[in-house]
Parts: structure tokens; sequence; C-alpha cells
């Protein structure tokens, strides 16, 4: 689909520049003449084209009485996507998982917010002081859905997801002998995770605000 599309955004190129040159150079081969138009200026062009033409198709496809009131509110984001930002999600959640198990304050720093991040670097202070290490096991996701949506003010907006995954966690001593958990069990854990992002179009990233379980 998007190879289409890109065809249909290059022919809407060559008639937009056609047009520009036609009404420069006429029709007579007498007003015949080159102008070479620079690579740079063309990709802004197509740039361009192609950003409205995205505007307008997506706009054109919504139809607002068909939705849910939860996707109606969904279509208020710029750019959005839910199958994409789905499957960023589970990705951040894994990563955030994995991170915090090994205590890496320098990717969480790039998933979550400074509050969040403040939460879960005590937590692993508090763990390493002890001498405690945690290992964690993603097994994978049973359910993963938007289960709502929060305008915080004109400019932030937060969704509420839902994990549902299967999970192996440990907690070991200093001596690595395991004081919680079974390597063995397989955990089926339900997280309900906010996410927030600034309503700018150009900010695509999603920082998790807050974590609990349910």
């Amino acid at each position: 689909m998007s190879e289409y599309l890109d065809i249909v955004f290059l022919v809407v190129l060559v008639i937009v520049i056609f047009s520009k040159l036609k009404s420069v150079l006429g029709t007579g081969t007498e007003s015949t003449r080159v102008i070479m138009i620079p690579k740079d200026q063309l990709e802004k062009i197509y740039k361009e084209i192609k950003h409205n033409t995205d505007n307008v198709v997506s706009s054109e496809s919504i139809d607002l009485d068909k939705l849910s009131p939860l996707e109606r509110e969904l279509a208020r984001i710029p750019n959005f996507n839910k199958n994409l930002f789905i499957k960023g999600a589970q990705k951040a959640f894994e990563m955030i998982l994995m991170s915090f198990s090994k205590g890496d304050s320098a990717t969480l720093a790039t998933l979550v917010n400074k509050e969040l991040l403040k939460k879960f670097e005590s937590v692993m202070k508090n763990r390493k002081e002890k001498g405690i290490t945690t290992e964690t096991d993603l097994i994978g996701f049973l359910e993963t859905e938007v289960e709502s949506v929060k305008f915080v003010d004109a400019d932030r907006v937060n969704l509420v997801v839902k994990f549902v995954s299967e999970q192996v966690n440990l907690l070991k001593n200093a001596d690595g002998e395991v004081i919680e958990g079974d390597e063995n069990y397989v955990q089926k854990i339900s997280d309900v995770w906010t996410f927030e992002k600034s309503l700018n179009p150009r900010v695509n990233n999603w920082l998790l605000c807050s974590t609990k379980k349910c």
C-alpha cells in the first residue's frame, strides 16, 4: 500500500512541477528553455506534498460516526496509529522490564519520565545495597490493549494500556540463592501502564509515567 501511495505522490509531484514549468516556459517551441531545479528543492517539494496528502487521506478515511468513544478520542491524537502504538508499547514494556531488572538507569531514562525514573532508581539502589539481584524472563504477551485516553491539557495526552503477559521472575540474595520465585513457574501478570506524550505532531516518542498491578 505504501509503495502505491509513493507512486501517487510522485505523479502529483510531476504534475505540480510540470505546471510550474509550463507557466514559465509556455507551450511554443520558440519560448522553450531549460531550467535546472536542485535536487534538495525537489525533495522539499515532495516531502511537503506527501505531508499534506497524508493529512488529507487520514482525515477523509475516518468516519467519526462509526467509531467507539475510545476510538474518537484516539483520533484526536495527531498522527496516531493504534496498531503501531501497540507494537511500540510492547517493545517499550520489554525494554523497561529488562532494564529495571538489570539496574540499567541509562536505558530507563530514555523510556520513562523523570518522576518515575527517580522511583525506579530508588528501588534499584535499595536492591543493590542489600545485595539482591533479579532475573526476569518475558515469555510473551497474552493481551495488550489501550483502555483509556486522557488529555491532560492543551499540550499533553496520556494513554492507559493494559498488558497481560507471561513471565518468569526470580529474586536472588548476595549468595545467588533464590529467595523469591521459581524458575520453573510461569506467572500470568496483568499490568496497567500509563504513557504520556506531547500533542506536538513532530513529537512521536511516548514516555512511561506510571505503573500498577491489577
